[in-house]
């Protein structure tokens, strides 16, 4: 063999080697994209279940929404004092990553434990309404905000979170601007999921209740959130008529300074042959639908 068919072997050789190893990177890249891929499908795994817990947080509102599609959803963050219990209840549930944040109104006992929230998990977006607070509470909020990097979507009457066919939320108040009341700001949400509905009333109150009517939405829904924790100057008998629920469920603390529900409240509830349930006596509160049946129980 002469030198230069030596030399030709040689490359062909080496040639063959780099080539080999090229295809072999390339079946490890394409086999850990398939890994990466099917651990992102495993984060966000659909259930076909909607599960709805409304937290026992004392005097406050906060309500975790496990979505079929997978994606997780909080309403409001309890009280500054409620962080602790809010964080170990998600973790429990096993959610790592909100992907709707809601703070239906800038009031300490929807929104105080809201910036451990954004410090603690992954946060895809955040809706507040355009209501602002002069509270060192709305503040830190605000600053957990911005050290997140997160952009504020506006709660507002007639903005879409989900709209599929067989799933969506909706937002349908505030339908206006200027309120004297921070209560009449609140984000009030509808998510309906098959044939279920759940009606999220923030501490919206008669007022915000006329104008949800006058628009003309669609409020009927089997699960109604009653609004400002049973105060009377929520949950309209016009308003409670057409959203015409099985289930009332208020949440409270116990023995609270605003004597919260308000018996004026409980009887129309009653008179309506509503079952109603309260954080203050049953505890955290689970709904759980498959978007035809439903059922609830207490933790």
């Amino acid at each position: 063999m002469t030198g230069k068919q030596t030399m030709k072997r040689t490359i062909s050789l080496i040639l063959a080697i780099l080539l080999l190893t090229g295809c072999t990177n390339i079946i490890n890249k394409r086999a850990s994209s398939t890994n990466e891929q099917a651990t992102n499908a495993g984060s966000q795994e659909q259930t076909n279940i909607l599960k709805v817990h409304f937290l026992d947080v004392g005097q406050g509102d906060s309500i975790l929404i496990k979505l079929p599609n997978g994606k997780n959803m909080l309403v409001d963050a309890g009280k500054n004092e409620s962080a602790s219990t809010i964080i170990n209840y998600l973790k429990n549930e096993g959610v790592k990553k909100l992907d709707y944040l809601v703070g239906t109104h800038p009031h300490e006992d929807h929104i105080g434990s809201l910036d451990t929230v954004i410090e603690n998990f992954e946060i895809s977006e955040i809706l507040m309404p355009k209501a602002t607070n002069n509270t060192q509470t709305y503040r830190d909020v605000l600053t957990a905000i911005k050290k997140k990097g997160l952009q504020v979507t506006t709660a507002k009457a007639g903005v879409d979170i989900i709209n599929d066919v067989d799933l969506s939320i909706k937002i349908l108040a505030p339908c206006g601007k200027d309120y004297e009341s921070l209560n009449n700001f609140s984000a009030v949400i509808k998510i309906k999921y098959g044939d279920v509905a759940f009606l999220l009333m923030g501490d919206a109150e008669e007022l915000s209740e006329k104008e949800i009517l006058a628009s003309g939405a669609d409020v009927n829904a089997q699960v109604l959130k009653v609004g400002h924790h049973g105060s009377q100057s929520s949950t309209s008998p016009e308003f409670l008529k057409a959203v015409n629920p099985k289930y009332a469920v208020i949440s409270v603390g116990v023995g609270n300074d605003y004597h919260h529900p308000h018996q004026f409240t409980l009887n129309k509830l009653q008179k309506a042959e509503i079952t109603i349930l309260r954080t203050d006596q049953n505890g955290s509160i689970v709904f759980t639908t498959d978007g035809k049946e439903i059922s609830f129980n207490s933790k």
